[in-house]
């Protein structure tokens, strides 16, 4: 008998924990590697976790509603002789060590604004939780597809974690039209509202918002932020796209947004200023060999999320538009498989869907430098021709640049940014798409 301890796998940028929905197999089971054993959530995704190996399920570590921390083990397999790979510690068969919880799993908050759920089939109903409860990616999906509003999913009594609604409560409700009651103890827990006095309230913050508040500030207390804007011309580019993007929709099937240009930008500006593509190991920088661009995206829920585009030099524009629009598309359909969080090196954030001008956003932890790209916009401005300075209309936008001071001086901050505008205000109007 051979036993080995699978270990949770990583499920993206600094997430350190998840919560185990449910056991897709039982004790007693035998699994292929690359089979679905269990469900997990954080507090952004939902996702299946394969098998690490083959063999029969021995013992499950962390029991459902449990909390699971990424690199330790999950559940013991007994390989029944096959060969291993290196990673996995053998354990004796008598006793493994249990698992504490870890206090720390919040995600950064930077990103588009979605549509929020709605239900056409109800006149009058809420379009955003009336009680800031939680809800996965994969609830919303299904009330989104079953026509429930938000009104009617705060009725529903959660038995997950905290009285969250798991897939089984929301099922069971469509099924029967009422949630399964459950006794409401300490750990499980619904949000507190308490009136303080005349129309104010006193709301106690959910799990979800305590991790995203402690991860806030941490990175502020981690990494000394400084930020430094640019002004870039976008016209070209906004010209270009105009009269090209009916054509790329024909001859690729994809609809081109801003953002490939954007991302294919600061990919070029990369590579001209490695030592922004770093990472800080205690006093120690790593320079990452690959660029691969987080890409925040808004879930229906209101919820950020950072998928990446792992090596992004490797791909054209086209290759860029499919590779943003499959990302997002996933993204949105809960959808995402944990390799699609991993790795990330930088991000950027496009806050002028909201009609934002500029921001600040706070780095994703390790990362460096993070890019905000605000609204475009028609100005009148002057335009220096070889006969002269004129006045004219052109499309501005505000990029915003924050960066990790500790190694990342003003200068180089300040050059980077301002390559990536020049790169963008010299787009070749005559650009063909193959």
């Amino acid at each position: 008998m051979a036993l080995i301890e699978m270990i949770m796998p990583k499920m993206g940028e600094s997430i350190f924990e998840c919560t185990v929905l449910n056991w897709l197999k039982n004790v007693g089971d035998r699994i292929e590697a690359d089979d679905m054993i269990l469900e997990v959530a954080t507090d952004k995704i939902d996702t299946e976790i394969g098998a690490s190996h083959s063999g029969v399920i021995k013992e499950f570590l962390v029991q459902k509603g449990e909390v699971a921390v990424i690199g330790k083990p999950i559940c013991i397999i007994d390989v029944a002789g096959e060969e291993t790979v290196a990673q996995p510690k053998v354990v004796e068969e008598s006793k493994t060590e249990s698992l504490a919880e870890v206090e720390k799993l919040i995600e950064q908050p930077v990103g588009d604004l979605v549509n929020i759920l709605t239900t056409p089939t109800v006149a009058a109903q809420a379009t955003t939780p009336s009680n800031n409860r939680f809800y996965s990616p994969l609830v919303l999906n299904i009330a989104k597809e079953e026509g429930i509003s938000f009104e009617q999913l705060d009725k529903i009594v959660g038995t997950g974690l905290e009285g969250r609604v798991t897939k089984d409560d929301i099922l069971a409700f469509i099924k029967q039209g009422v949630a399964p009651i459950v006794a409401v103890s300490a750990s499980v827990a619904p949000e507190r509202i308490v009136v303080a006095s005349g129309s104010d309230q006193i709301i106690e913050m959910d799990r979800m918002r305590k991790m995203i508040a402690e991860r806030m500030v941490e990175s502020k207390r981690i990494a000394p932020h400084v930020t430094s804007f640019v002004e870039t011309d976008m016209t070209n580019a906004a010209v270009w796209r105009g009269k090209t993007k009916g054509k790329f929709k024909q001859d690729t099937g994809e609809n081109i947004t801003f953002t490939p240009l954007l991302i294919e930008a600061v990919v070029k500006a990369i590579k001209d200023f490695p030592m922004i593509n770093v990472q800080v190991d205690g006093d120690k920088i790593i320079k990452k060999g690959k660029i691969n661009i987080g890409m925040a995206v808004a879930l229906p829920n209101g919820n950020l999320i950072v998928p990446v585009i792992h090596e992004a030099d490797s791909y054209s524009l086209i290759g860029l538009t499919k590779k943003i629009n499959d990302l997002t598309y996933r993204a949105r359909n809960n959808k995402l498989k944990a390799d699609d969080l991993a790795d990330g090196t930088l991000t950027v954030s496009n806050i002028g869907s909201f009609g934002n001008i500029a921001g600040t956003p706070i780095l994703v932890q390790p990362q460096v430098s993070i890019l905000a790209f605000g609204v475009i916009q028609k100005k009148v401005s002057v335009i220096e021709t070889p006969q002269g300075d004129t006045i004219g209309i052109r499309q501005k936008m505000i990029i915003s640049h924050t960066y990790d001071h500790r190694v990342v001086d003003g200068s180089l901050g300040g050059q980077f940014v301002k390559r990536v505008s020049d790169y963008l205000e010299n787009f070749d109007l005559d650009r063909n798409l193959f």
